[in-house]
């Protein structure tokens, strides 16, 4: 819900700083998880009430960029470790249902930032973690009635965004080659190989900085800008592959050619088109 994991973390503290004070006064007619879960939700939606989801200072490049195709309006937005995924995933139903792919995948995170609070609340309570249009009523303080409308908004508001279905096995191992075959061209300074592993429509973001390439020109010209300033600074890019949110990334260096030192510069989640054919989504998170 809150799209950050700092700001996430901070919501797990305050929920069971509350729940531990509020143990006492525990009267079970919910179930525990139940009642932990409506404690989460609510510090999460007063959290974005009380406007504590600020975007955060956008950087300053270190060279001059071309003008982008639009600024990005999530920019508070932060990679989740692919270790704590795993780890969740391990712990079985009904917890698992929190770390199925689609569930953590970027896009997915970013739409639900778009959608109203109270809508995005009732998709994670329902589609996420699986309760029922009573017990979500109940966590909202709404009437069976009014939950089922802000499912159907929130639903739809997802299905425009574009996400939702899930990816086949098939589709994320050409997604995984994909993101190999890119890293490969992003090291070797290969601007045009990069973009040739492009949809037509694919842009790039790069948290937390607003700027936005949309399409394949406008996302060439701006790592040519990039490349040719990393060659004056007598810099070359180095990668190390990874994961986060289910997905394939590289952490993204900048070594120094004559001393060899190393400095961390982001990290760089790739993500398939949802057809298939290329790479529809680049999102650089700056010096994570």
């Amino acid at each position: 819900m809150l799209g950050s994991t700092t700001d996430a973390d901070d919501a797990v503290q305050e929920t069971l700083l509350a729940a531990w004070r509020g143990w006492p006064q525990f009267e079970g007619r919910a179930a525990p998880r139940t009642w932990l879960y409506r404690i989460a939700t609510n510090r999460c939606l007063n959290a974005i009430r009380d406007g504590r989801r600020r975007p955060p200072v956008a950087p300053t490049p270190p060279f001059d960029p071309p003008p982008p195709t639009a600024f990005g309006d999530v920019t508070w937005l932060q990679p989740y470790p692919q270790p704590l995924i795993d780890a969740m995933d391990g712990l079985g139903d009904p917890m698992s249902a929190t770390v199925r792919r689609e569930h953590v995948e970027l896009a997915f995170i970013v739409a639900l930032q778009r959608l109203p609070p109270r809508q995005a609340a009732a998709v994670v309570l329902a589609d996420v973690l699986g309760f029922g249009p009573a017990e979500v009523a109940g966590m909202l303080d709404a009437t069976p009635q009014a939950v089922k409308g802000l499912l159907q908004r929130g639903r739809a508001g997802l299905v425009d965004a574009g996400v939702g279905t899930p990816q086949s096995e098939a589709a994320a191992g050409a997604e995984r080659a994909l993101a190999r075959r890119l890293a490969a061209a992003f090291v070797a300074d290969d601007v045009d190989g990069v973009v040739a592993l492009l949809t037509d429509d694919a842009w790039l973001a790069m948290p937390p900085a607003p700027h936005e390439y949309h399409g394949r020109a406008a996302i060439g010209r701006f790592l040519q800008a990039r490349c040719d300033w990393y060659r004056e600074q007598g810099c070359r890019v180095a990668v190390t592959s990874t994961s986060v949110n289910a997905q394939p990334a590289f952490r993204t260096w900048a070594v120094v050619v004559r001393t060899g030192e190393r400095f961390a510069t982001g990290l760089l989640v790739v993500s398939g088109a949802a057809t298939g054919g290329g790479v529809g989504r680049l999102t650089h998170f700056l010096a994570v």
